[in-house]
């Protein structure tokens, strides 16, 4: 059975510290999206960020807590993104777009996300299912709240959220992350949201 990755207990409480984790998860993103997991190293993690090897261990007791944490930190930012787009006024609908819109921008600045949440799965397991089952969960209120609305049809919960989340992952992974950017994210995020609308049977357009 796979050994949990400790909760990181040392978290800063000033802004210069805050300010000196951000850099290390940032730095950490880096080394992690090019080398991986298992060859990456706190050293080359540190001078990245400009900072002494010691001052590692003020923060993060291992290099599994660091990754753990930064699991956790690209999660929350995938999610601020998405709230960032949306607006209360918008419909389910728009609603959906401009999350994918907004996931598909921050995957694009950040390809990194794709390599280090795969690798999660080997190397913090838990945080890798807690990355999924709250993106599920957000999506899930999302299309409750549509269909209480009736923006969308009744019935729309968990399943329907994780079909959703799954298209959307690798709509990133092949437009984005393989992708020659020649298509943009608003595109994309249109071409998916009116699959959504309409499914993929044929229409009577007559």
């Amino acid at each position: 059975m796979d050994k949990p990755v400790k909760a990181n207990p040392k978290t800063p409480r000033t802004d210069r510290g805050r300010r000196t984790l951000r850099k290390l998860l940032d730095a950490a993103a880096a080394e992690f999206g090019e080398k991986g997991f298992y060859e990456a190293s706190i050293s080359s993690i540190t001078q990245r960020a400009g900072m002494a090897l010691g001052s590692f261990y003020t923060y993060f007791d291992s290099k599994e807590a660091l990754f753990s944490a930064l699991v956790s930190d690209m999660s929350e930012n995938v999610m601020h993104a998405a709230r960032g787009a949306i607006a209360p006024d918008m419909s389910a609908l728009d609603v959906e777009q401009a999350a994918l819109g907004a996931f598909l921008r921050f995957a694009a600045e950040h390809r990194e996300i794709y390599r280090i949440i795969d690798e999660a799965e080997f190397v913090d397991p838990a945080a890798y299912r807690r990355h999924y089952e709250t993106t599920a969960q957000r999506i899930a209120g999302r299309l409750e709240r549509g269909s209480a609305d009736g923006d969308m049809r009744p019935g729309l919960g968990e399943l329907h959220a994780w079909a959703i989340m799954g298209m959307n992952v690798f709509i990133g992974l092949r437009y984005v992350v393989w992708g020659d950017g020649t298509i943009d994210p608003e595109t994309i995020a249109h071409e998916v949201n009116d699959l959504i609308a309409h499914g993929i049977a044929a229409r009577d357009d007559k």
